[in-house]
């Protein structure tokens, strides 16, 4: 399961190994699987001639909508109750302008929280820590290499691969 609580996603530790080389990045993905044990699913091969490469990359569509909606909701309410401690903490010290209206200032700081909460969903649900690892794809076959992309079920998991991967020459681009 994800190690992550804030997404949808089964894996949100993706990472790119890039090699000069198709073969080198076929015969690493086939080590990676019997040697450590993933599972062939979470493993692909990507080459100048492999069809479906975004699917490959991004294969759970479904969980970025999970992610949009689940990033939104939680870190709203998350921003909502930020809101709520500043307010309280404002009446504590003793704020005059808090104190004369304490119910248009803490529905104020709630609110507040609230939209900088949903702006902080919407950060991550663009997934910007992609962007690096679909480009190191895209750019490796593009110059006629090949990459091996791991879709790792925890951070730990993930690290275990990037240190295999490069052990065996790759250049490995991770996602946070």
């Amino acid at each position: 399961m994800s190690d992550n609580p804030i997404t949808g996603e089964v894996s949100n530790s993706k990472l790119a190994a890039v090699f000069p080389m198709p073969a080198s990045a076929r015969a690493a993905a086939v080590e990676l699987v019997e040697q450590l044990g993933f599972q062939p699913a979470q493993v692909k091969v990507i080459t100048a001639d492999t069809r479906d490469v975004d699917i490959k990359l991004e294969p759970e569509g479904g969980g970025i909508w999970r992610t949009i909606v689940l990033a939104h909701l939680k870190l709203c309410l998350l921003g909502a109750v930020v809101g709520g401690l500043v307010f309280a903490a404002m009446m504590w010290a003793g704020v005059p302008y808090v104190e004369s209206s304490p119910w248009a200032a803490g529905g104020w700081w709630v609110l507040y929280g609230a939209i900088g909460g949903l702006f902080l969903g919407g950060l991550v649900a663009l997934r910007p820590d992609h962007d690096r690892y679909i480009q190191a794809v895209r750019k490796a076959i593009a110059a006629g290499g090949g990459a091996v992309v791991v879709h790792a079920l925890s951070t730990a998991q993930q690290q275990e691969a990037a240190g295999f991967l490069a052990g065996r020459g790759a250049d490995v681009t991770r996602t946070l």
